[in-house]
Protein backbone atom coordinates (compact mmCIF):
# COMPACT_ATOMS: atom_id res chain seq x y z
CA UNK A 1 0.00 0.00 0.00
CA UNK A 2 1.40 3.67 -1.10
CA UNK A 3 0.15 6.71 1.21
CA UNK A 4 -1.84 8.53 -1.03
CA UNK A 5 -0.15 11.84 -2.17
CA UNK A 6 -2.55 14.77 -2.51
CA UNK A 7 -1.59 16.67 -5.72
CA UNK A 8 -3.84 19.83 -5.67
CA UNK A 9 -7.38 20.52 -4.45
CA UNK A 10 -9.97 21.51 -6.97
CA UNK A 11 -12.51 24.85 -6.45
CA UNK A 12 -15.85 23.56 -7.67
CA UNK A 13 -18.16 27.16 -7.97
CA UNK A 14 -21.57 26.43 -8.01
CA UNK A 15 -24.68 29.20 -8.39
CA UNK A 16 -26.13 31.11 -5.56
CA UNK A 17 -29.26 28.41 -5.05
CA UNK A 18 -27.19 25.27 -5.52
CA UNK A 19 -26.26 24.94 -1.49
CA UNK A 20 -27.81 21.84 -0.66
CA UNK A 21 -26.22 20.70 -3.66
CA UNK A 22 -22.83 21.06 -2.52
CA UNK A 23 -23.66 18.75 0.58
CA UNK A 24 -25.14 15.86 -2.25
CA UNK A 25 -22.54 15.25 -4.77
CA UNK A 26 -22.54 11.64 -5.34
CA UNK A 27 -20.90 11.26 -9.25
CA UNK A 28 -18.57 13.06 -11.40
CA UNK A 29 -16.90 12.69 -14.78
CA UNK A 30 -15.14 14.91 -17.03
CA UNK A 31 -16.02 15.19 -20.71
CA UNK A 32 -13.12 15.65 -23.59
CA UNK A 33 -14.13 19.45 -23.85
CA UNK A 34 -13.05 19.77 -20.36
CA UNK A 35 -16.29 20.25 -18.64
CA UNK A 36 -16.67 18.80 -15.40
CA UNK A 37 -20.26 16.95 -14.97
CA UNK A 38 -21.74 15.83 -11.05
CA UNK A 39 -24.41 14.25 -10.00
CA UNK A 40 -26.52 13.98 -6.76
CA UNK A 41 -28.31 12.15 -4.23
CA UNK A 42 -31.80 14.73 -4.06
CA UNK A 43 -31.76 16.02 -7.12
CA UNK A 44 -33.11 15.37 -11.37
CA UNK A 45 -30.82 16.91 -12.99
CA UNK A 46 -26.95 16.57 -13.87
CA UNK A 47 -25.13 19.81 -13.45
CA UNK A 48 -22.08 20.93 -15.47
CA UNK A 49 -19.17 22.91 -14.39
CA UNK A 50 -16.66 24.92 -16.62
CA UNK A 51 -13.08 25.11 -16.79
CA UNK A 52 -11.70 28.68 -16.03
CA UNK A 53 -8.11 27.72 -15.01
CA UNK A 54 -5.77 27.45 -12.14
CA UNK A 55 -7.96 24.11 -10.89
CA UNK A 56 -11.62 26.04 -11.27
CA UNK A 57 -14.67 25.39 -12.82
CA UNK A 58 -17.47 27.40 -12.77
CA UNK A 59 -20.20 28.65 -14.73
CA UNK A 60 -22.79 26.15 -13.57
CA UNK A 61 -25.79 25.41 -15.97
CA UNK A 62 -27.89 22.16 -14.71
CA UNK A 63 -29.68 20.03 -17.25
CA UNK A 64 -32.87 18.63 -15.93
CA UNK A 65 -33.29 14.77 -16.99
CA UNK A 66 -36.75 14.75 -18.17
CA UNK A 67 -35.83 17.06 -21.19
CA UNK A 68 -33.65 14.25 -22.36
CA UNK A 69 -35.45 10.91 -21.24
CA UNK A 70 -38.63 9.75 -20.37
CA UNK A 71 -38.81 9.57 -16.24
CA UNK A 72 -41.08 7.67 -14.41
CA UNK A 73 -42.09 10.47 -12.81
CA UNK A 74 -41.20 14.62 -12.15
CA UNK A 75 -41.21 14.09 -8.68
CA UNK A 76 -38.78 11.24 -7.14
CA UNK A 77 -35.11 11.64 -6.90
CA UNK A 78 -33.05 9.37 -8.88
CA UNK A 79 -30.32 9.51 -6.75
CA UNK A 80 -27.62 9.60 -9.65
CA UNK A 81 -24.66 7.56 -8.12
CA UNK A 82 -22.07 6.93 -10.86
CA UNK A 83 -21.87 8.79 -13.91
CA UNK A 84 -19.24 8.02 -17.07
CA UNK A 85 -18.55 9.28 -20.32
CA UNK A 86 -17.84 7.16 -23.58
CA UNK A 87 -18.37 7.69 -27.40
CA UNK A 88 -20.40 11.21 -27.33
CA UNK A 89 -22.34 9.92 -24.71
CA UNK A 90 -22.73 11.35 -21.18
CA UNK A 91 -24.12 7.83 -18.73
CA UNK A 92 -25.62 8.09 -15.37
CA UNK A 93 -27.08 5.38 -13.10
CA UNK A 94 -29.26 5.51 -9.76
CA UNK A 95 -29.42 3.18 -7.21
CA UNK A 96 -31.70 0.37 -7.93
CA UNK A 97 -32.49 0.69 -4.42
CA UNK A 98 -34.77 0.09 -1.48
CA UNK A 99 -34.42 2.52 1.40
CA UNK A 100 -35.90 2.34 5.46
CA UNK A 101 -37.15 5.55 6.60
CA UNK A 102 -35.65 7.62 9.01
CA UNK A 103 -36.42 8.41 12.58
CA UNK A 104 -38.02 12.31 12.91
CA UNK A 105 -38.56 13.72 16.03
CA UNK A 106 -38.45 12.60 19.95
CA UNK A 107 -41.68 10.63 19.69
CA UNK A 108 -39.89 7.55 20.10
CA UNK A 109 -43.18 5.08 18.86
CA UNK A 110 -43.75 7.02 15.87
CA UNK A 111 -39.62 7.05 15.23
CA UNK A 112 -39.72 2.87 15.71
CA UNK A 113 -42.82 2.66 13.73
CA UNK A 114 -41.11 5.02 10.60
CA UNK A 115 -37.96 2.26 11.05
CA UNK A 116 -40.34 -0.43 9.98
CA UNK A 117 -41.17 1.77 6.66
CA UNK A 118 -40.09 0.74 3.31
CA UNK A 119 -39.97 2.74 0.23
CA UNK A 120 -38.53 3.13 -3.24
CA UNK A 121 -38.08 6.03 -5.85
CA UNK A 122 -39.16 4.69 -9.12
CA UNK A 123 -36.77 7.29 -11.09
CA UNK A 124 -33.94 5.37 -8.76
CA UNK A 125 -34.04 2.52 -11.84
CA UNK A 126 -33.10 5.15 -14.28
CA UNK A 127 -29.54 3.92 -15.92
CA UNK A 128 -28.97 6.22 -18.89
CA UNK A 129 -26.89 7.96 -21.67
CA UNK A 130 -27.33 11.46 -22.91
CA UNK A 131 -25.52 12.68 -26.22
CA UNK A 132 -22.97 14.76 -25.11
CA UNK A 133 -21.12 17.28 -27.83
CA UNK A 134 -19.07 20.10 -26.58
CA UNK A 135 -20.18 20.33 -23.02
CA UNK A 136 -23.82 20.51 -23.92
CA UNK A 137 -26.19 17.32 -23.72
CA UNK A 138 -28.91 16.62 -26.85
CA UNK A 139 -31.89 14.79 -27.14
CA UNK A 140 -30.67 13.57 -30.82
CA UNK A 141 -27.87 14.91 -32.43
CA UNK A 142 -25.14 13.96 -35.35
CA UNK A 143 -22.16 12.06 -34.28
CA UNK A 144 -19.31 14.24 -34.14
CA UNK A 145 -17.03 11.64 -35.76
CA UNK A 146 -19.36 9.95 -37.62
CA UNK A 147 -21.75 12.75 -39.00
CA UNK A 148 -23.94 10.59 -40.68
CA UNK A 149 -24.78 8.64 -37.37
CA UNK A 150 -27.34 10.25 -35.24
CA UNK A 151 -26.86 10.29 -31.45
CA UNK A 152 -29.82 9.58 -28.97
CA UNK A 153 -30.81 9.80 -25.82
CA UNK A 154 -31.84 6.48 -24.02
CA UNK A 155 -32.27 4.53 -21.10
CA UNK A 156 -32.64 1.13 -19.97
CA UNK A 157 -36.30 -0.50 -20.73
CA UNK A 158 -38.55 0.04 -17.87
CA UNK A 159 -40.58 -2.03 -16.11
CA UNK A 160 -43.05 -2.20 -13.56
CA UNK A 161 -41.21 -3.01 -10.53
CA UNK A 162 -37.86 -1.25 -11.91
CA UNK A 163 -36.08 -2.10 -15.12
CA UNK A 164 -35.33 -5.40 -17.19
CA UNK A 165 -31.40 -5.49 -15.21
CA UNK A 166 -33.85 -5.80 -11.80
CA UNK A 167 -36.10 -7.95 -13.31
CA UNK A 168 -33.10 -10.18 -14.57
CA UNK A 169 -31.68 -10.02 -11.20
CA UNK A 170 -34.46 -11.30 -8.95
CA UNK A 171 -33.77 -14.65 -10.63
CA UNK A 172 -29.99 -14.41 -9.48
CA UNK A 173 -28.45 -16.90 -7.12
CA UNK A 174 -26.79 -14.46 -5.20
CA UNK A 175 -29.05 -10.85 -5.81
CA UNK A 176 -32.55 -12.71 -6.18
CA UNK A 177 -33.21 -13.39 -2.60
CA UNK A 178 -31.95 -9.84 -1.38
CA UNK A 179 -33.97 -7.85 -4.23
CA UNK A 180 -36.84 -10.21 -3.67
CA UNK A 181 -36.87 -9.50 0.45
CA UNK A 182 -37.18 -5.55 -0.13
CA UNK A 183 -34.08 -5.23 1.49
CA UNK A 184 -33.35 -1.67 2.03
CA UNK A 185 -29.70 -0.27 0.67
CA UNK A 186 -28.56 0.92 4.03
CA UNK A 187 -29.17 -2.68 4.99
CA UNK A 188 -26.95 -4.23 3.10
CA UNK A 189 -29.25 -4.68 0.67
CA UNK A 190 -28.60 -3.55 -3.10
CA UNK A 191 -27.11 -0.41 -3.90
CA UNK A 192 -25.37 0.42 -7.50
CA UNK A 193 -22.79 3.14 -6.49
CA UNK A 194 -20.65 2.61 -9.67
CA UNK A 195 -20.30 3.04 -12.98
CA UNK A 196 -17.83 2.74 -16.12
CA UNK A 197 -18.68 2.63 -19.36
CA UNK A 198 -16.45 1.60 -22.51
CA UNK A 199 -18.78 1.63 -25.72
CA UNK A 200 -21.55 -0.66 -25.56
CA UNK A 201 -19.91 -2.29 -22.03
CA UNK A 202 -20.98 -1.13 -19.04
CA UNK A 203 -19.83 -1.94 -15.63
CA UNK A 204 -21.96 -1.32 -12.33
CA UNK A 205 -20.37 -1.61 -9.00
CA UNK A 206 -22.55 -2.50 -5.88
CA UNK A 207 -22.00 -0.89 -2.60
CA UNK A 208 -24.37 -3.68 -1.25
CA UNK A 209 -24.71 -6.54 -0.87
CA UNK A 210 -21.40 -7.47 0.50
CA UNK A 211 -21.26 -11.37 0.48
CA UNK A 212 -19.37 -12.59 3.30
CA UNK A 213 -16.48 -9.93 2.33
CA UNK A 214 -16.98 -10.48 -1.57
CA UNK A 215 -18.00 -6.85 -3.70
CA UNK A 216 -19.62 -7.40 -6.60
CA UNK A 217 -18.81 -5.92 -10.07
CA UNK A 218 -21.75 -6.24 -12.62
CA UNK A 219 -20.71 -6.49 -16.50
CA UNK A 220 -23.53 -5.91 -18.97
CA UNK A 221 -23.71 -5.09 -22.83
CA UNK A 222 -26.56 -3.26 -24.13
CA UNK A 223 -27.68 -2.27 -27.48
CA UNK A 224 -30.45 0.19 -28.50
CA UNK A 225 -33.79 -1.56 -29.06
CA UNK A 226 -35.70 1.43 -30.48
CA UNK A 227 -35.40 4.97 -30.07
CA UNK A 228 -35.00 5.94 -26.61
CA UNK A 229 -34.89 2.20 -25.10
CA UNK A 230 -32.14 0.12 -24.30
CA UNK A 231 -32.10 -3.42 -24.37
CA UNK A 232 -29.49 -6.40 -22.64
CA UNK A 233 -27.44 -8.59 -24.74
CA UNK A 234 -26.88 -12.57 -23.28
CA UNK A 235 -23.32 -12.28 -22.05
CA UNK A 236 -23.49 -14.95 -18.91
CA UNK A 237 -24.25 -18.18 -18.49
CA UNK A 238 -26.83 -19.82 -19.91
CA UNK A 239 -27.74 -16.37 -21.98
CA UNK A 240 -28.00 -14.25 -18.54
CA UNK A 241 -27.71 -10.69 -19.49
CA UNK A 242 -25.07 -9.94 -17.13
CA UNK A 243 -21.78 -11.21 -15.66
CA UNK A 244 -20.92 -11.21 -12.17
CA UNK A 245 -17.03 -10.69 -10.54
CA UNK A 246 -16.98 -11.10 -7.49
CA UNK A 247 -13.85 -9.13 -5.63
CA UNK A 248 -12.32 -8.77 -2.16
CA UNK A 249 -11.86 -5.06 -1.07
CA UNK A 250 -11.04 -5.89 2.11
CA UNK A 251 -14.65 -6.22 3.29
CA UNK A 252 -15.81 -2.66 1.53
CA UNK A 253 -18.27 -2.38 -1.14
CA UNK A 254 -18.08 -0.70 -4.25
CA UNK A 255 -18.27 3.38 -4.45
CA UNK A 256 -17.72 4.51 -7.47
CA UNK A 257 -15.85 3.13 -10.78
CA UNK A 258 -13.54 4.46 -13.57
CA UNK A 259 -11.33 2.76 -16.46
CA UNK A 260 -7.81 3.25 -16.92
CA UNK A 261 -6.87 1.76 -20.08
CA UNK A 262 -7.73 -1.94 -19.75
CA UNK A 263 -8.15 -1.04 -16.22
CA UNK A 264 -10.48 -0.69 -13.51
CA UNK A 265 -10.07 1.95 -10.71
CA UNK A 266 -12.77 1.00 -7.88
CA UNK A 267 -13.43 3.06 -5.04
CA UNK A 268 -14.04 1.17 -2.11
CA UNK A 269 -15.93 2.16 1.22
CA UNK A 270 -18.30 0.88 4.23
CA UNK A 271 -21.47 -0.54 2.32
CA UNK A 272 -24.72 0.14 4.76
CA UNK A 273 -24.44 3.28 7.01
CA UNK A 274 -21.30 2.54 8.41
CA UNK A 275 -18.29 5.05 9.07
CA UNK A 276 -15.12 3.54 8.29
CA UNK A 277 -11.91 3.83 6.16
CA UNK A 278 -12.39 4.27 1.98
CA UNK A 279 -9.67 2.82 -0.09
CA UNK A 280 -9.01 3.03 -3.99
CA UNK A 281 -7.95 -0.25 -5.81
CA UNK A 282 -6.87 -1.37 -9.53
CA UNK A 283 -8.33 -4.28 -10.88
CA UNK A 284 -6.11 -5.40 -13.73
CA UNK A 285 -7.44 -6.98 -17.47
CA UNK A 286 -11.15 -7.07 -16.38
CA UNK A 287 -12.39 -6.62 -19.84
CA UNK A 288 -10.59 -9.55 -21.22
CA UNK A 289 -12.50 -11.86 -18.95
CA UNK A 290 -15.18 -13.68 -20.88
CA UNK A 291 -17.19 -15.63 -18.02
CA UNK A 292 -17.96 -14.42 -14.08
CA UNK A 293 -14.58 -13.97 -11.93
CA UNK A 294 -13.61 -13.96 -8.32
CA UNK A 295 -10.17 -12.18 -7.16
CA UNK A 296 -9.16 -11.97 -4.12
CA UNK A 297 -7.46 -9.14 -2.33
CA UNK A 298 -3.70 -11.12 -2.83
CA UNK A 299 -4.59 -11.78 -6.71
CA UNK A 300 -1.91 -10.27 -9.10
CA UNK A 301 -4.58 -8.92 -10.87
CA UNK A 302 -5.74 -6.70 -7.87
CA UNK A 303 -3.46 -4.02 -6.39
CA UNK A 304 -4.49 -1.84 -3.48
CA UNK A 305 -3.11 1.85 -4.19
CA UNK A 306 -3.82 3.44 -1.14
CA UNK A 307 -6.14 4.35 1.35
CA UNK A 308 -8.22 7.73 1.62
CA UNK A 309 -7.95 9.73 5.07
CA UNK A 310 -10.67 9.45 6.92
CA UNK A 311 -12.98 11.54 8.99
CA UNK A 312 -16.03 10.05 11.34
CA UNK A 313 -19.17 11.79 9.80
CA UNK A 314 -17.86 13.75 6.94
CA UNK A 315 -15.68 13.05 3.43
CA UNK A 316 -17.53 10.23 2.23
CA UNK A 317 -16.00 9.49 -0.92
CA UNK A 318 -18.43 9.03 -3.67
CA UNK A 319 -17.30 10.38 -6.73
CA UNK A 320 -14.35 9.51 -8.88
CA UNK A 321 -12.55 10.86 -12.59
CA UNK A 322 -9.70 11.24 -13.97
CA UNK A 323 -8.13 14.71 -14.56
CA UNK A 324 -5.10 16.56 -15.43
CA UNK A 325 -3.18 18.11 -12.80
CA UNK A 326 -0.09 19.95 -12.20
CA UNK A 327 1.80 18.26 -15.82
CA UNK A 328 -0.17 14.58 -14.74
CA UNK A 329 -2.07 13.59 -17.53
CA UNK A 330 -4.57 11.49 -15.01
CA UNK A 331 -4.50 12.26 -11.92
CA UNK A 332 -7.60 10.64 -9.74
CA UNK A 333 -10.48 13.36 -8.21
CA UNK A 334 -12.35 12.21 -5.39
CA UNK A 335 -15.77 14.05 -5.32
CA UNK A 336 -17.01 13.63 -1.41
CA UNK A 337 -20.41 13.74 -0.23
CA UNK A 338 -21.30 15.49 3.35
CA UNK A 339 -18.48 17.23 2.80
CA UNK A 340 -16.42 18.44 5.65
CA UNK A 341 -17.55 22.38 6.43
CA UNK A 342 -13.83 23.36 5.88
CA UNK A 343 -14.34 22.69 2.29
CA UNK A 344 -16.68 25.08 1.74
CA UNK A 345 -14.59 28.19 1.29
CA UNK A 346 -17.44 30.04 0.33
CA UNK A 347 -21.66 29.59 0.27
CA UNK A 348 -21.43 28.45 -3.54
CA UNK A 349 -18.18 27.29 -3.76
CA UNK A 350 -16.56 23.68 -2.64
CA UNK A 351 -13.04 22.50 -2.40
CA UNK A 352 -12.46 18.60 -4.27
CA UNK A 353 -9.54 16.38 -4.05
CA UNK A 354 -6.95 15.63 -6.91
CA UNK A 355 -4.55 12.54 -5.91
CA UNK A 356 -1.93 11.64 -7.58
CA UNK A 357 -2.08 7.53 -9.15
CA UNK A 358 1.31 5.62 -8.77
CA UNK A 359 1.85 4.09 -11.75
Amino acid sequence: MIDPFLLSRISLQFNDKSDDLLGELSAAARTPDGSLWLGSDEYLSLERLSPLGNMIYGQHKSFFLGDFLELFNNEDEVDVEGMDYSQSYLWFTGSHSYKRKKTKGKDEEKAIARLSEITTDANRYLLGRIPCVNGELHKTCSDPAEPDKILTAACLKKTEQGNILTDALREDDHLGPIITSLLPSKDNGLDVEGLAVRGDRIFLGLRGPVLRGWAIILELELAEAEPGVLTLKPIGKGDRPYRKHFVQLNGLGVRELCLYKEDLIILAGPTMELEGEMQVFRLHDLQERDDDSLTYSDDDDLTALFDLPFTIGSDHAEGLALIPCLGYDNALMIVYDAPNPIRRIQKDTILMDVFHLPF
